[in-house]
């Protein structure tokens, strides 16, 4: 196989085009056979193939920097800088990432996954360049896809670009597609662009003819150019870029690698910031990505290894065995069908998710006031049924977290009941907007935080350690924390029935279950256990199953355990607070932050209640993630390395009890 010929992107340069498209199927056959294995992001990556071959077979890596957003697109720019054998662990504890990372290659040069950040780094860079002699000559290449131009930071850095002059080639990778289809007015213009029979005609009629001249074949992307130009003009990709002061090149097809390798080395050359727009077709290669109408099998679980068949020429090759659900949303996802019914009786739900989403039809359908938005992540979030049901009561508004949050504040001024699904991660990304434009207008937007805590294999840029810090940092934010699927609904009642703000933030995976008269009601904290006071326990969200699991082994040695759910960080239920400061230790346990987080709230609570009390301080632990990234692993591996599990949890009241250190990252 040619592929394992490929040690360096210098390899690829003495290859043959035929070698080329004879590669692109193999890279495409190893990326399905190891994703469907390990798990990870699938249809980006197929749709990029011939695009990183073309950009490395041109720029010499790593003087000339690539810089990918979002990096789930990069698995094939790994394949090619020597990361092969590294995809048996990828996104596994101690393996390969999922992502760009710098300490795993010098290729390597941004490792936040977040979409509409690239253009930024590279305004950076060329500004860097261009003030050091020595670098001058580097070239700063940014991979931006159409979903990520919905993002304001991104419009913000063409702005910059284009007012600077700086020599930036933007390539836009054009998919029509973020997660779900792109949301945007220059998206469409982009689509009609691909359609648009006059121009795709005359270009590719005048490319044949060209390439059939010997003389001036090797002109034939400057000839096409400039044939078409009067055509391009025409569309508003073109004006849009060169008001902004950026040049535009394009539409070319993204899989064809001979155009676009004359494409990127006349964009080179161009003295300032310049966008070459290539076409690409998400999940390339294989069947049930190129039929999945949702997100193109963005990305999957892992499953048994799918092999492709010989498809050397074809845009779709059938598979053997069986293709993938998509995790985080994707066809297969909990909560993203749109045939989710609402019965009296129904079925047993296996995520937080999946109650959440049947939690929202519910009040939706008996209150037209409530509104659901989205930031291109529909089927991830569990908003695909809402929308399929109430199609005008929802907004996805594309990547556009801080313009998501700002509208939701609008829509609550104008008397609507707007409810912001989210991922914890990204949450921070709108904190101004949370905290300035819902907050201190006190407007009642409910924020939903799917994939809150330690999410596992995404590693540190989409672990959801914050979002508590920084709700609890927002005056007059109510912070709901389910600890099992069946408070999600009530939770969510309580939210939309609230005068001001609130966040409902729950994690990743299988959830807790409770029987549906033990789930908690309004803002009120539940007891599970009441002990001796000696050690009382309050658990926050998922911690609530480890501190019911460490009282069980604190038990065994006689130490009886007051064990509370807190349910509501904010504001702390004052039973329970009341309750708390009459034990001689208390210890707070939570998959968030433990600086500033929600331990450090609800201790500051019990102190002024032993004050006003006159009773004497207990003895007080905070347990949570400490400040440090964490890299990716199995969720509940990490919260046990963390001391964050039952075992972890009740060490710590031991270690408290004879005065000793607590919760020190183990392992």
């Amino acid at each position: 196989m040619i592929l394992h010929s490929i040690e360096t992107p210098a390899d690829l340069k003495a290859l043959s085009y035929e070698q080329l498209d004879t590669l692109s199927e193999e890279i495409r056959s190893f990326i399905v056979e190891t994703v469907t294995t390990t798990g990870g992001h699938l249809g980006s990556n197929l749709g990029a193939v011939e695009l990183t071959l073309a950009l490395h077979r041109v720029f010499d890596s790593p003087r000339d920097v690539l810089l990918w957003d979002t990096g789930h697109q990069a698995y094939v720019h790994k394949l090619l800088t020597g990361r092969r054998f590294g995809f048996k662990s990828l996104k596994q504890a101690g393996g390969m990432s999922g992502y760009p990372n710098r300490a795993e290659s010098e290729h390597d040069w941004i490792e936040n996954s977040h979409a509409s950040t690239a253009l930024s780094y590279a305004h950076g860079l060329a500004n860097a360049f261009m003030l050091d002699q020595e670098q001058s000559g580097r070239k700063v290449i940014a991979v931006v896809g159409d979903g990520a131009l919905t993002g304001g930071m991104a419009y913000e850095a063409l702005n910059n670009l284009g007012h600077s002059g700086r020599r930036v080639v933007v390539v836009l990778n054009d998919n029509g597609r973020s997660y779900a289809p792109t949301v945007s007015q220059l998206s469409q213009s982009l689509t009609s662009l691909r359609l648009n029979p006059t121009y795709l005609q005359a270009r590719e009629r005048w490319r044949l003819r060209l390439r059939g001249l010997p003389a001036f074949g090797p002109l034939a992307y400057s000839g096409v150019h400039s044939v078409t130009s009067a055509l391009r003009e025409m569309v508003s990709p073109h004006t849009f870029f060169e008001a902004l002061g950026v040049r535009y090149a394009g539409p070319i097809d993204g899989h064809d690698i001979e155009l676009m390798e004359g494409a990127f080395a006349h964009a080179a050359e161009w003295d300032g910031p310049i966008v070459v727009h290539v076409l690409t077709q998400k999940g390339r290669g294989y069947a049930p990505a190129e039929e999945d109408d949702i997100q193109r099998l963005h990305d999957v679980r892992a499953t048994k290894p799918v092999v492709l068949e010989n498809t050397v020429g074809s845009s779709a090759g059938p598979a053997v065995g069986g293709s993938a659900g998509a995790d985080g949303g994707g066809v297969a996802s909990p909560g993203s069908s749109p045939d989710v019914e609402i019965d009296e009786t129904p079925p047993r739900i296996a995520t937080y998710g999946e109650a959440f989403t049947r939690a929202l039809l519910r009040q939706a359908a008996a209150d037209d006031r409530v509104v659901a938005l989205t930031a291109a992540m529909p089927g991830p979030t569990g908003l695909l049924p809402f929308q399929a049901r109430f199609p005008d009561r929802f907004f996805d508004v594309g990547i556009a977290e801080q313009h998501e949050v700002t509208s939701a504040s609008g829509m609550a001024m104008g008397g609507l009941k707007p409810v912001v699904a989210v991922y914890s991660t990204f949450f921070s990304r709108a904190f101004d907007q949370a905290n300035l434009d819902v907050g201190l207008h006190g407007a009642p937007v409910v924020f939903v935080l799917d994939r809150a805590g330690i999410t596992g294999d995404d590693g540190p840029s989409h672990h959801g350690i914050l979002d508590m810090a920084l709700a609890l940092a927002i005056p007059g934010m109510t912070v709901f924390a389910p600890s099992a699927a069946e408070e999600v609904g009530p939770m969510l009642d309580a939210a939309l029935a609230l005068a001001g703000p609130s966040t409902v933030r729950f994690p990743k995976g299988p959830a807790r279950h409770i029987a549906e008269h033990e789930a908690g009601s309004g803002l009120r904290a539940r007891q599970l256990r009441s002990g001796d006071g000696s050690v009382c326990l309050l658990g926050v969200g998922k911690l609530v199953g480890a501190c019911l699991a460490a009282a069980d082994a604190l038990a065994a040695e006689g130490i009886a355990a007051t064990v509370w759910d807190v349910r509501v960080v904010s504001p702390p239920d004052p039973e329970m607070v009341a309750d708390a400061a009459r034990h001689g230790l208390v210890v707070t346990a939570e998959d968030g932050v433990r600086h500033g987080g929600a331990g450090a709230f609800i201790l500051d609570a019990i102190a002024v209640e032993t004050e006003s009390a006159g009773l004497p301080t207990p003895c007080t632990r905070v347990l949570g993630v400490p400040r440090q990234y964490l890299a990716q692993g199995r969720a509940d591996d990490i919260l046990a390395s963390l001391g964050l599990d039952g075992a972890g949890i009740a060490g710590s009241v031991r270690r408290a009890r004879t005065q000793q250190p607590v919760n020190q990252p183990r392992g």
